[in-house]
């Protein structure tokens, strides 16, 4: 608790942007011993090569990261399987964030100085990943990012296999938008990723003829929701916009249906609740209600099959899959894919290689773009059912080219 006391500290107050520089600079008290900076260098002699897997096994972000952290154990025994990388097997080395952001800086440095990895693949919350960006940046080493995020980040040394904001938030408020949900209520969780997405659905509001009738936040595994849902519920909105993480959703839930309202009522759209979640808050908590992602249990397709059967197989047959899942499931892929394409684990050949990789991964066909380090990714708009997944109520159609800055929206100009 005392983690969460202080990382509630740190941010509470500060703006979207500030929070990314102050998460940045908690990070470097890990990362702050430059004799062990941008000299280590993979261990790539013998006949395995290590992989980082650094999740929160342990805290309030362990409700979905200890999932993420089992399809990256699928992806890679699925590559030894097929004969490793390069001829070599690959060796994951699994660290525990615990849900506190200088420990992932930590346990960044300790991967990268220590198991000499190849490359890391993990963290979850954008304050996660501002922390340990400085730590792969300094070393030259890289982070496969697989979670959506915020967006206006770009990093030479982070590969972001989730979606950023032109793939998620964008389309989700044109999808409210042309339900005629126009009056929003913003929850989320008191840290940087809920503030800049919010800023940014503020932004989109008002140039398109949206209103924002309210904006709460509460730290990160908060379990007291009465007054916000209090103010949710007299406020007059049409939906809310829910960008809470991690346990924090099991409690606004559970206080959002004991207040009465409900997916007709009062629909909730939330970008960090996916089949996972959805079980362990409970379906009759969550039935009706929305989400955006761009990969869902039940997204069609013989790739998919593949991936849910496999999984199911690996962790039991009641085991859900989800989008940040299949994003760092693909994440493994495609790093294998560069590496083979670079002929060479050299972190500068890999990123050089990287750009065109193609992958038929269970969300349908991804691409990565090597100017932004993204990947082109399909947008989805699902209802929760009764049996606790996720049915698709649309899509874009096709997979949308990565925007991390949203220069394509005049309305984001100023952001």
């Amino acid at each position: 608790m005392s983690g969460l006391i202080t990382r509630r500290g740190l941010l509470a107050g500060i703006s979207a942007l500030g929070a990314g520089a102050a998460l940045s600079a908690c990070g470097a008290k890990t990362g702050s011993d430059t004799s062990k900076a941008a000299g280590a260098k993979a261990d790539t002699s013998g006949d395995t090569v290590r992989v980082g897997l650094l999740n929160s096994l342990s805290g309030t972000m362990a409700i979905s990261e200890v999932t993420v952290h089992n399809a990256l154990l699928l992806a890679v025994k699925e590559i030894n399987a097929a004969g490793g990388v390069l001829g070599k097997q690959l060796k994951p080395v699994s660290q525990d964030g615990a849900s506190d952001w200088p420990t992932f800086a930590e346990k960044a440095q300790a991967l990268i100085t220590d198991s000499k990895v190849a490359a890391t693949f993990g963290c979850w919350t954008s304050a996660s990943r501002k922390a340990v960006k400085p730590v792969f940046e300094r070393n030259k080493s890289l982070l496969f990012y697989p979670v959506q995020y915020e967006g206006l980040e770009q990093s030479p040394y982070i590969f972001y296999s989730g979606a950023t904001t032109n793939q998620q938030i964008v389309p989700a408020l044109d999808y409210l938008k042309k339900q005629g949900l126009t009056k929003l209520y913003l929850v989320g969780s008191d840290y940087v990723f809920p503030r800049t997405a919010n800023k940014i659905i503020k932004t989109y509001a008002k140039a398109n003829g949206m209103e924002v009738l309210g904006e709460d936040y509460a730290p990160l595994g908060s379990t007291e929701f009465a007054t916000i849902v209090n103010k949710v519920g007299s406020a007059g909105a049409d939906a809310v916009f829910n960008t809470l993480n991690g346990d924090s959703n099991v409690a606004f839930f559970k206080e959002y249906k004991s207040a009465g309202l409900t997916a007709k009522k009062l629909p909730v759209l939330s970008v960090s609740i996916a089949e996972e979640e959805v079980k362990s808050i409970g379906t009759q908590y969550l039935e009706g209600q929305l989400t955006a992602w761009n990969y869902y249990q039940t997204t069609p397709g013989a790739a998919n099959e593949k991936f849910v059967a496999a999984y199911q197989a690996a962790y039991g047959k009641d085991k859900p899959t989800s989008d940040p899942m299949e994003a760092a499931y693909i994440s493994v892929h495609l790093w294998k894919a560069m590496v083979e394409k670079a002929g060479s684990f050299d972190v500068e050949k890999v990123k050089a290689a990287s750009d065109g990789i193609e992958f038929d991964a269970p969300e349908g066909k991804v691409t990565v773009d090597g100017a932004t380090q993204h990947v082109h990714k399909t947008a989805r708009i699902g209802k929760v059912t009764a049996s606790g997944l996720i049915e698709e109520v649309w899509n874009s159609g096709g997979p949308i080219k990565p925007d991390p800055y949203l220069k394509g929206y005049d309305w984001a100009a100023d952001l």
